[in-house]
């Protein structure tokens, strides 16, 4: 299998002395030499879950590769309110995911060499690198409206509503201006952002031809919504799936008989997702089945082998053009029992 010869050579370049981590060394030392005794994917189950703490306590060089080594490397912060944030430190990962995934882009709603717009999260997030290097890659530029996920978060769970609203309207008002003085064709933001956006502008008249969808839920009935009342039919949808840790697993185009269910695919080989039992994590659920989602990831600039995500979603069966499973209707841990503050997602 293509995924047992390239999770070999993972392997192999991430416990040799010759380009292997820090970490990962010192790992196999007190434990096991994946090398003897990792012979297919299926033996990821050797490996105990990736701990997120070992991203915010340890120091970045303990995850620099030796054949990095002496590189300057960028540093993506991902998740975190409060407190120490998790850190993925890369070179070129963001650039080849992003470059894969401008394949899936239909020339007619991102034409090469007209302008995007990013209204989203920037400062220290991988996903600024990214969609500016997606942008360029089709020859296009790109304007920037920041906003800080966190601080809004914050303001929701101090039941400030008033001043995340007002936040949130000031980004959209910046967004709003570009769009009335700049050609834009491609956009991309979250979900709650592109309604609110919506709300004040035609997207269609204002020159948006598609929309690259990033954000954790979008349930079915939100996913019409957006098609039929936000984008009225006239604008590409593209959303997807993806963080710092993953890349980005893009979305299946959507049929009549998806009843706009979204299923995503990551990746593969350099990311994997499996829906596994939450009480049984080496056990993946049924086709059809809720479960929680394991991320692997497999680059030699990083190895992270089954993450637990705070994200549940349904499995999926392959599906034309790929040959792996599918996470659908993904959305937050637990978030039918209790309340979970999204914020601008």
């Amino acid at each position: 299998m293509i995924l047992d010869e390239y999770f070999r050579g993972i392997i192999d370049w991430h416990f040799s002395p010759e380009s292997g981590c820090p970490f990962w060394l010192d790992w196999a030392s007190r434990n096991f030499d994946p090398r003897e005794e990792v012979k297919t994917f299926a033996d990821l189950s050797k490996f105990p879950h990736f701990q997120d703490e070992w991203l915010r306590d340890l120091q970045p060089e303990v995850w620099v590769p030796a054949a990095f080594r002496g590189q300057p490397f960028n540093i993506f912060e991902t998740g975190g309110t409060t407190g120490m944030p998790k850190q993925r430190i890369g070179w070129h990962d963001y650039k080849f995911d992003y470059e894969e995934f401008s394949g899936k882009l239909d020339e007619d709603h991102f034409p090469r060499g007209e302008a995007w717009l990013m209204v989203g999260p920037t400062g220290p997030r991988r996903l600024r690198l990214a969609i500016e290097h997606l942008a360029n890659f089709r020859g296009s530029s790109c304007y920037f409206i920041d906003l800080d996920p966190r601080w809004v978060k914050k303001l929701i769970a101090a039941k400030q509503f008033d001043q995340a609203r007002a936040y949130m309207d000031h980004v959209v008002d910046q967004a709003v201006t570009i769009l009335k003085h700049r050609k834009v064709a491609g956009l991309f933001t979250t979900p709650k952002l592109l309604e609110a956006l919506a709300e004040k502008v035609n997207l269609y008249q204002a020159g948006v031809r598609g929309v690259f969808c990033g954000g954790t839920t979008m349930a079915p009935q939100a996913v019409r919504f957006i098609i039929e009342e936000v984008l009225e039919g006239n604008i590409g949808f593209y959303p997807t799936y993806g963080n710092t840790l993953m890349g980005l697993a893009a979305s299946a185009p959507l049929r009549p008989e998806d009843h706009y269910s979204i299923t995503y695919f990551a990746p593969q080989p350099r990311a994997v997702l499996r829906v596994v039992d939450p009480l049984q994590t080496t056990e993946t659920v049924g086709y059809g089945e809720w479960g929680r989602v394991e991320l692997t990831t497999l680059t030699k600039e990083f190895f992270m082998p089954r993450f637990l995500e705070r994200d549940e979603a349904i499995r999926r069966e392959p599906r034309a053009p790929y040959t792996w499973d599918g996470v659908a209707e993904v959305r937050p841990l637990g978030s039918m029992e209790k309340l979970i503050v999204e914020g601008v997602y």
